[in-house]
């Protein structure tokens, strides 16, 4: 009984509304309702794969994703490794806070403290440049840097709080394992080595997969907020696209399509992870 109202929770505001896909098919008319709008069978599918956009909306998804993934799930990972290591508990703790306050900073003001810093003649960024005798860049009105905008940008809001978990799974290992790996004379980085990360393995492996399953999910408001026409050729993203197209052009069919599109090949994505994974390291989601 205790766990009823989580059940009736998920049933009620993710499963009920997920009867909504079905306009994906329709050529929906709010007039009409889901259930009295035609039906268009594959046709906006057809239309998004075929639109001369489409392989620039997933080159950028893909793009902006994969440099996430790659800098930024490590990230958390080696810095509670590294925090680990310190021995002073007051340090640690003050270390620890001040790496998590960025997760609860707003998106909107994360984005402001990017733009200030960046900005072409009063940004910390660029007078540090001119300090070193380099001239300035306009980095928000570069298409080429917005990539490396807003994955660092993401780093640094969210390797912090990332790290919560694997310190808690660091807290669980035995600690007579690195007292026999002391006795017989291990170092610290050969105890972190040989004890810590691999006893790290599962829960990597695990949040590898459930990231793998968000692969294609890119936070529309941060793209839209860091973007600008001029950085358009590499900031537009299937998200932000879906968004126009749903939101500003009412066009709900063709953009719920295009998000189906996005969550299938997470689903695929995270399936077929999880069965590699399986196969593997004998660690998975199922």
């Amino acid at each position: 009984m205790l766990i009823l109202p989580v059940l009736i929770y998920y049933v009620v505001f993710h499963y009920v509304p997920m009867y909504g896909i079905i306009i994906a098919f329709k050529k929906f008319q709010p007039l009409k309702g889901i259930l009295g709008s035609s039906w268009v069978g594959f046709r906006y599918f057809e239309e998004f794969f075929t639109a001369p956009y489409f392989w620039r909306l997933l080159k950028n998804t893909l793009l902006l994703s994969f440099y996430s993934l790659v800098w930024g799930f490590p990230a958390p990972v080696i810095f509670a490794l590294l925090l680990n290591e310190v021995r002073h508990k007051l340090y640690k703790r003050l270390v620890q806070t001040v790496s998590y306050l960025p997760h609860f900073i707003s998106i909107v003001v994360i984005a402001g403290m990017v733009v200030s810093f960046t900005g072409l003649r009063e940004g910390i960024v660029n007078q540090a440049l001119v300090l070193i005798g380099m001239e300035p860049i306009n980095f928000m009105a570069e298409p080429g840097w917005f990539r490396t905008i807003f994955v660092g940008s993401g780093i640094w809001q969210g390797f912090g709080w990332g790290s919560i978990i694997y310190l808690a799974a660091i807290a669980g290992i035995d600690p007579q394992l690195y007292e026999a790996a002391e006795m017989d004379g291990a170092g610290r980085w050969t105890r972190m080595w040989h004890i810590t990360i691999p006893s790290l393995i599962p829960t990597i492996v695990i949040m590898f997969i459930m990231q793998m399953g968000h692969l294609m999910d890119i936070g529309v408001e941060k793209v839209l907020l860091l973007s600008n026409p001029l950085t358009y050729e590499t900031a537009d993203v299937i998200s932000t696209f879906v968004y126009r197209r749903g939101v500003l052009n009412q066009d709900y069919s063709f953009a719920t399509a295009v998000g189906l599109f996005n969550n299938v090949i997470n689903l695929i994505l995270l399936i077929s992870v999880n069965a590699l994974s399986r196969r593997l390291s004998q660690s998975s989601l199922w």
